[in-house]
């Protein structure tokens, strides 16, 4: 999956490229505080993997992310931390009960 693009899509390696230099750049124009990226599941799941040294071609096998979810990732000089994974707390119960993978 990591490696062959879905009909008319992108292939999950380019994914983790491209966001790899947004991260890159986010931290160098603010190198401290908290940021928010925003995006489909699939993109914070290959990021995920990116960040945590885990083959992009499992992103799904290794990462569940529901439809609304939020993760928290600490970027430090010892590397990525991850604090949180797909919290839906925020949701309502309604929501939050829903399978929404």
């Amino acid at each position: 999956m990591g490696w062959n693009a879905p009909t008319g899509g992108e292939k999950g390696i380019d994914i983790a490229r491209r966001s790899s230099q947004v991260i890159q750049e986010i931290e160098e124009r603010y190198p401290s505080g908290n940021i928010l990226i925003v995006s489909h599941k699939a993109t914070i799941r290959i990021m995920l993997c990116e960040l945590l040294g885990i083959d992009i071609g499992r992103f799904r096998d290794r990462i569940v992310m529901p439809t609304g979810a939020v993760s928290i990732v600490e970027l430090s000089s010892r590397g990525p931390l991850l604090h949180t994974l797909a919290d839906r707390c925020h949701l309502d119960e309604t929501l939050r009960s829903s399978i929404g993978t």
